[in-house]
Formats: structure tokens, sequence, C-alpha cells
């Protein structure tokens, strides 16, 4: 007797658990939004959570973790918490550079606090986050590059386009990145 051919409804069962599995590792072992600016310097992302933080640690090295996100975004999600007790487990340097949404444009102050972060050799290197495709992250990214890796407005933009999903830039961002250098 020969052996008996497994059901059709099993081979989809075993291809959905697989992919199933598949999927939740890599969600599992994905940063939302995470982008390289430049190596073992400076790295953006979205909102880490869980793991996120010791790979953050362990896998790019990251000492400082700045985060943009405001006062009142703390109570979304219950995702600060675990960010305080996270960077403190991990031993991050953590500090907070609070950016409206809606004005997310960062005042010269608020660039120069973010320069001498960079400048502090022991802070790098930095995980600077928001809350995903974030624009405040985009725009504070833009003036570091600009004014103090000399890339010119060109490069920024190009970088920039990714860091914000290669969506074309509105009038005022691009205003904005025109004017860092000025």
């Amino acid at each position: 007797m020969g052996k008996k051919k497994p059901s059709i409804v099993k081979k989809i069962l075993v291809i959905v658990l697989i992919a199933v599995s598949v999927y939740l590792l890599v969600k599992h072992f994905h940063i939302k939004g995470f982008r390289t600016i430049e190596p073992a310097i400076l790295y953006t992302s979205g909102q880490p959570r869980g793991m996120d933080y010791t790979r953050l640690r362990y896998k790019y090295h990251i000492t400082t973790i700045v985060n943009i996100r405001t006062i009142t975004e703390h109570k979304e999600d219950n995702w600060h918490s675990e960010e305080i007790v996270a960077s403190r487990n991990n031993g991050f340097n953590y500090i907070e550079m609070p950016i409206e949404r809606n004005n997310y444009f960062p005042n010269n102050q608020m660039q120069d606090a973010f320069f001498s972060i960079m400048k502090d050799k022991n802070n790098l290197p930095v995980l600077l986050h928001g809350s995903g495709d974030d624009k405040r992250v985009a725009m504070l990214v833009a003036a570091w590059l600009e004014k103090t890796k000399g890339y010119s407005i060109e490069e920024t933009v190009r970088v920039i386009k990714k860091i914000i999903d290669d969506r074309e830039l509105t009038n005022e961002e691009i205003s904005f990145i025109n004017n860092l250098t000025k």
C-alpha cells in the first residue's frame, strides 16, 4: 500500500503557518523606520519597542537616544515609561528634545542643542527618533547635515527624502533646507 499524499488543505495550512512565522520574525527584528544616516554616528527611527533597545545597543552600539516627541505624545500607547526603563537597563544616555508635530521645523536653539550632542564623542553613536515617518526628525537631520557636515542642498534633500519614505518635500520643507546655510 502506498503512502497517503497530504491533502491540499494541509499544504495550504503549512504554507500559511510558514508565512505567518516569517512575518512575525521580520516584525520582531525590525525597528520601525530605522535608517542609517552616517554609520557609527547617527541613526534615525520611529518609536523603538521591546527588544529594539537591546538590538540598538548590541548591533548598532547606540550610546545616546534623542527623543523628539512631546510630553502630550508620552501618553500615547504608554511608550514613554517603557523607553525610560529600557534606556536605563541598556545603559543609554537618554535625552528629550521635544519638537511639536504641527510646528516641526527646529529653531536655532534646538539645532544648537542637537549639534552639541553630536559634537560630544561620548554620545556617539546617536539614535534620533520620533514616532515613525517623522518630519521633525527629518528636518533636524537636514540642519545637522548642512550646518555641520557640509552637505549641499541637493545632497541633503536626497537623504531627507529617504527618511520620509521618498515622498516629495513640501514648499515649506524645501524653503527650510534652502535657508539653513544662509
